[in-house]
């Protein structure tokens, strides 16, 4: 049999420790720090910052039965039921109260539940309900008071029934005469009461006798039912699967892009767009999802600025050790990222008062993003595994189950979640892919290895044509793709990625210093259709003029045992700008640096190479960019564990049977929190109080002081007999004691 208790912190006393446990598991706030007894537990919970908390996390049908506790004052649970439309037991309404009281959101009283006062002045007027009123008739006076209404009487009342309870009433000299005679009848019965000269309030009391006894006009205690589609779940988890894997080749493409090439810094952070525009042309994607995909490699740790030299997005050292696990393990930190990420991608490119917003700047930062993405997928997953709703179906079931957290927001952003989860592969055809569960809960292991069943495996060949493209069926890995990324451009994407083997593609591996032997043997390996003759004729070509002229310092100078070729070179009107004059038959100097030279000669197909102080050739790497990964403040979301809980549970029982005592005379020192909690209470219930109260010279006074109000960390009231108010500072009450 539940104890039957005074006050919340009564009630807290008479539940058994798994239960305490529980409650703290559910309200994690409560436990950080530690309280020190089950009194202060009672405090903690009623603080209007921890029952804002509590219910932002509750649905409707819990929110409703909430706000008929609030407007029943106290009440048994067939009663509860019977004001929400339901058998008098019902099951459903049963649990729907347990679950409150074990929320600390409402108590067991001999009455019946109770709702903490905290938590009806934190829900403010429950169900369009407007406050009781003294004068106000009830019972068999009501009912006569109801009689005889004419029409407009009726009609002013029926429109004030189901809220809002304020109204407008014209005064006699204006609008309609009727109306107002009806208003004043009303007025004259008390079942409108005047606020000033032109509104009017329908007292709670009348309201309820309207409502038949019902607090909601629609009670709503289960989800909206709607015709969903139902997929497949094979299909979905395949489709999540190839968007997994399209995912992980443009990561690499886009990790191997900066990491040769990085793209700047701009002077107020971020990434100019026309790096953007340019890393999604290369991924052939949109520029909203290329932004997206780049806010998600910073939160993974993946990509980072680097600002030992020239600032510069680059990849980070955990990149490689990245690109070396499974692809399931690769796909599980990139859609963890996206969830857990503060940042909103789809803010890029939008107005921000002082500019446009600009990819990996500070601006992109929203964490109600992260809440909104936690709330829709886990939305989704209360569905029927393959269930794809609407846009607007999802809109409506996350209103249901987060009625105060939506209403904040009246663009809750669903259709950007739904998107951006169909790009992380957290979905596929708008239901939840089976591995998004792992995801989810924060087993990101577990969720890669689902996910590795679903992800198509890499290929590790390409079929290269006469016309120098070569065709790679699938997702390449491997030596295919690097070797590929080496000596070709892609061309298209889709099932199968076309790349065209360009002269500079194999000007780059002969940069290497790659011969043509090798070049010819590396594509024999990963072709299943050999080296094609023009293939080779290409690339003995390339290496046969390839390395010819040499580039050094002087400013710089060229070098070639070939005396045509630079008898060319100084012909060419396009390199004027290179100031080339000839010191030997076999040399040119240049006052410009060596690096212009070479990629001015470069453009010109001259295939020069870069030559060393030694006379040697000087190999060029093209990953040699990387960045330092800078620690990120880490998204902190505050949870407690049972074990964790238990241990709490423990202390707070150890602080009741210790708790201390007062001395002479003065109240027991309290609690800052539990003393604020008391005066409240006191204040409103207008009940007299012992304080123990700190005076100018140190000393501790016990005063018996009757609270009126406490707000901005004072309490004003009066003390003893005396009629005048008297204001003290909280932080010097020592100590409160209920007045016997």
């Amino acid at each position: 049999m539940p104890t039957r208790a005074r006050s919340l912190a009564d009630d807290l006393r008479g539940r058994s420790p798994e239960e305490l446990v529980a409650l703290l598991v559910r309200r994690p706030d409560l436990a950080r720090p530690t309280p020190a007894d089950l009194t202060t537990l009672a405090a903690r919970a009623t603080t209007r910052a921890s029952v804002q908390r509590a219910l932002d996390s509750l649905d409707l049908a819990h929110l409703q039965t909430l706000e008929v506790i609030c407007v029943l004052g106290a009440a048994p649970v067939t009663a509860i039921a019977a004001a929400l439309g339901e058998p008098a037991r019902s099951p459903r309404v049963g649990e729907l109260v347990d679950r409150l009281a074990d929320l600390a959101l409402c108590w067991r009283s001999p009455e019946g539940y109770r709702a903490a006062r905290t938590v009806q002045e934190v829900i403010g007027a429950p169900a369009g309900l407007g406050p009781e009123t003294e004068d106000a008739p009830t019972g068999d006076r009501l009912t006569e008071a109801l009689e005889d209404l004419d029409g407009r009487a009726r009609a002013i009342l029926d429109a004030l029934t189901w809220g809002p309870p304020v109204g407008v009433l014209p005064s006699g000299g204006s609008g309609d005469r009727g109306v107002w005679e009806a208003g004043q009848h009303l007025l004259e019965r008390r079942l409108l009461r005047r606020t000033d000269e032109s509104h009017v309030l329908l007292p709670r009391q009348v309201a309820l006798r309207l409502r038949c006894g019902l607090v909601h006009r629609r009670p709503e205690l289960s989800p909206p039912v709607g015709d969903d589609r139902l997929l497949d779940t094979d299909l979905v988890d395949a489709t999540a699967g190839g968007r997994a894997a399209q995912l992980l080749e443009q990561t690499a493409e886009l990790l191997d892009e900066w990491g040769t090439r990085p793209p700047r810094v701009l002077r107020t952070g971020g990434l100019a767009v026309r790096d953007l525009s340019r890393a999604a042309t290369l991924l052939e994607a949109t520029t909203a999802e290329t932004a997206w995909l780049v806010e998600v490699l910073q939160a993974a740790g993946l990509v980072a600025a680097d600002e030992s030299r020239e600032p510069a997005w680059m990849p980070t050292g955990e990149s490689d050790d990245w690109a070396e696990r499974p692809a399931g393990e690769r796909w599980s930190v990139l859609a963890g990222a996206w969830l857990g990420m503060p940042a909103a991608p789809s803010l890029v490119g939008s107005p921000d008062g002082t500019g446009r917003v600009n990819a990996l700047s500070p601006q992109t930062s929203w964490p109600y993003g992260r809440q909104r993405r936690n709330d829709t997928l886990a939305v989704l997953a209360t569905l029927p595994a393959g269930t794809a709703p609407t846009a607007d179906r999802l809109v409506e079931l996350l209103r249901w189950h987060h009625p105060i957290r939506l209403s904040r927001s009246p663009d809750p952003g669903v259709e950007t979640v739904v998107r951006e989860a169909e790009w992380a592969g957290l979905t596929g055809r708008g239901a939840l892919a089976s591995a998004a569960g792992g995801v989810l809960s924060g087993d990101t292991a577990h969720a890669g290895r689902v996910m590795s069943d679903h992800i198509p495996e890499a290929v590790e060949h390409v079929l290269v044509q006469a016309d120098l493209t070569a065709v790679a069926p699938g997702r390449l890995d491997g030596p295919a793709r690097s070797v590929m990324r080496l000596l070709g451009q892609v061309e298209s994407r889709g099932g199968a990625t076309v790349h065209r083997i360009t002269e500079d593609g194999i000007r780059r591996a002969l940069d290497l210093g790659w011969s043509a032997d090798r070049v010819l043997s590396e594509v024999s390996a990963i072709s299943r259709t050999g080296v094609p003759q023009p293939l080779e004729y290409l690339v003995r070509d390339v290496a046969r003029r390839h390395g010819v002229a040499r580039v050094g310092s002087v400013g710089s100078y060229v070098r070639s045992d070939d005396t045509a070729l630079l008898d060319r070179v100084l012909a060419d009107r396009d390199l004027g700008l290179l100031q080339l004059r000839r010191v030997a038959p076999t040399v040119l100097v240049s006052p410009v640096p060596a690096t212009t030279v070479l990629d001015v000669l470069r453009e010109g197909r001259y295939g020069p190479v870069p030559e060393g102080e030694d006379g040697g050739l000087t190999l060029v790497s093209l990953q040699d960019h990387r960045a330092t990964r800078r620690a990120m403040a880490p998204t902190r979301v505050s949870t407690v564990d049972a074990e964790t809980a238990a241990r709490i549970v423990a202390t707070m029982i150890s602080g009741e049977s210790n708790r201390p005592r007062g001395g002479n005379g003065l109240p027991a020192p309290t609690d800052p929190v539990v003393t604020s909690a008391m005066l409240r209470e006191a204040a409103a219930e207008r009940l007299p109080v012992w304080i123990g109260y700190a005076d100018e010279v140190g000393g501790i006074q016990r005063l018996l002081l009757r609270p009126t109000a406490v707000e901005q960390g004072r309490v004003r009231g009066t003390v003893a007999d005396q009629d005048a108010p008297r204001t003290f500072l909280l932080h010097r009450i020592s100590g409160v004691a209920a007045a016997d």
